[in-house]
């Protein structure tokens, strides 16, 4: 039983650690497709932290194999971090688009999908996804 009861909470932490992995990729992936070209200071901001801190984790990023960092240039996604950010991207506009069909607005379903995304499972997402393919709007 305790396995059962512990279960939900390690599947919460590991959400945990694989969020800000992914809000960065999404992010890089954002304004690679907006701006051509994804800059630490442009990263920081839209992430809304430090330099040194977006600095510090496009280099755990880079000793994932997510990104490329090259001196003075802008970031690179490599094709493991362009997949991880595709995928999130997918899971991020399934949540809006069913929050948006349960009658929240536009913009709270944005800012609420972006934490919901990073808990959810694929079984979840792909309930989600079959359900709005019923009921498109």
């Amino acid at each position: 039983m305790r396995d059962k009861e512990s279960a939900r909470y390690i599947q919460t932490r590991d959400a945990h650690r694989a969020e800000l992995v992914e809000d960065y990729v999404e992010a890089i992936l954002d304004l690679i497709d907006e701006d051509g070209d994804a800059k630490l200071t442009e990263i920081a901001r839209r992430l809304g932290v430090a330099h040194p801190t977006a600095f510090k984790s496009l280099r755990r990023l880079e000793a994932e194999g997510l990104v490329k960092l090259t001196p003075y240039r802008p970031v690179q996604l490599t094709e493991k971090g362009r997949t991880l950010a595709e995928s999130c991207r997918v899971r991020h506009e399934a949540v809006v688009r069913f929050l948006v069909a349960m009658g929240v607005p536009q913009e709270q379903a944005e800012l609420d999908a972006e934490g919901i995304e990073h808990h959810v499972s694929e079984a979840t997402i792909n309930a989600i996804r079959d359900r709005l393919a019923q009921n498109p709007e």
